[in-house]
């Protein structure tokens, strides 16, 4: 029996390099919940998930279950272990306002391999944080799509997908028009408007 051809090398750079077009940017925001504890213990994969509200998002209603790419913004606490040392607080203040910016691929669907019967946002930010931020107000600018949701024979063909999805996130991000100009964290800038993803709270 002859053997089923291989599937076709995906693509490691997605979208123009002029930056993201309509509908993007779509904007996404809340505060970090707790998932269903598989990222980390299962796929080794972490990921900040948020609450998905149709009536404050109606895009999300008809948007393509899939994978996606864009930026995360977090305020985290003003102690956490992550804040970048020039903006870190020196007053023993718990609370923050600053929101800083890290590249992110995300997952919006039903997620087929676990069966899920709600559709759910997860995110994963591409860095190693030294510890967890529930309930730290997130900000999410979706910039563009990856690929459509799938079904998988087992979970390492899932994780390979995975580690595709971000390294299709980092590479489509590292160019200019794709990198915010208010900077993002290890990073640097570009020419990208990510003020919305910085901009202060209202009171």
């Amino acid at each position: 029996m002859a053997e089923a051809p291989a599937a076709p090398e995906r693509p490691r750079i997605v979208c123009s390099d002029n930056g993201p077009e309509a509908p993007y940017p779509l904007q996404m925001e809340g505060e970090v919940i707790s998932g269903f504890g598989r990222g980390s213990k299962e796929l080794g994969i972490p990921t900040a998930n948020l609450p998905v509200d149709e009536s404050q998002m109606t895009w999300i209603a008809n948007i393509t279950s899939g994978v996606y790419f864009g930026y995360a913004a977090l305020r985290l606490p003003a102690n956490h272990p992550d804040i970048p040392a020039a903006t870190s607080s020196s007053n023993g203040d718990s609370s923050s306002t600053e929101y800083h910016i890290f590249p992110m691929v995300m997952s919006i669907g039903y997620n087929p391999f676990y069966k899920n019967s709600k559709r759910s946002a997860e995110v994963h930010i591409l860095h190693k944080f030294a510890q967890d931020f529930y309930g730290a107000p997130m900000r999410l600018l979706l910039l563009g799509f990856v690929r459509e949701e799938k079904n998988y024979a087992g979970v390492e063909a899932l994780i390979e997908d995975i580690n595709i999805d971000c390294e299709v996130a980092r590479r489509s991000l590292d160019r200019p028009a794709w990198t915010p100009r208010e900077g993002v964290v290890g990073k640097g800038t570009g020419t990208l408007d990510g003020s919305w993803l910085v901009r202060e709270d209202k009171a």
